[in-house]
């Protein structure tokens, strides 16, 4: 038995294009547009899923999917950080940020670690590895991040070493315990050079 999991990040938003923690808003136009466009290089999947933000659930309406909210999916709870730019966070409190970026376990936005966001999506992508077939997923980066060094074994201090450009597919393939990483092209339509 072989699941397949093709992992799609968000298109770009005004918060991705400012780095800015995610604070709800809309894709941009011309990323609605470039996803659309793209739709046609997607595989077909038996199974269809999407983080709960805004900007997950309008590139998988842009992409022409029609998917099923999954909370295990949900990006990382960044807590009273929500809406600010890193720089902003640091500016602000810099031990803080030093502290967050350095130990997987520290939550000092009042969220979420990144050691529980990668046990979260550990036990999704392991109980989503029990089916067969394949899977399409609109995730946030953060969470494909967290599938990427569950599939590799990899420690999570290695979280912050993986960039996941917008409308990025990566996709995982195995199956519950043992996982193989396929890193993909950025999804465009073909032809399209101007592709990030």
């Amino acid at each position: 038995m072989t699941s397949r999991v093709t992992l799609i990040s968000p298109a770009m938003t005004p918060s991705l294009r400012g780095a800015r923690f995610d604070d709800g808003d809309s894709i941009e136009d011309s990323a609605a547009a470039r996803a659309g466009a793209a739709a046609l290089s997607l595989p077909t999947a038996g199974r269809v899923c999407v983080s709960p933000s805004v900007r997950c659930r309008e590139t998988a309406a842009a992409l022409g999917l029609d998917a099923s909210q999954e909370a295990g999916l949900a990006g990382l709870d960044v807590g009273r950080w929500r809406g600010l730019t890193l720089d902003e966070v640091g500016a602000a409190e810099p031990e803080a940020v030093a502290r967050w970026l350095a130990d997987p376990g520290a939550a000092p936005h009042g969220g979420e670690s990144v050691r529980d966001l990668c046990a979260r999506v550990a036990r999704w992508l392991e109980t989503t590895g029990l089916a067969d077939g394949r899977t399409v997923v609109v995730a946030e980066p953060e969470v494909i991040r967290a599938v990427v060094l569950h599939a590799l074994g990899a420690p999570e201090a290695a979280f912050w070493r993986v960039d996941v450009p917008p409308l990025a597919a990566t996709e995982v393939t195995g199956r519950s315990g043992r996982w193989n990483l396929r890193l993909g092209p950025v999804l465009a339509p073909p032809g399209d050079a101007s592709a990030p």
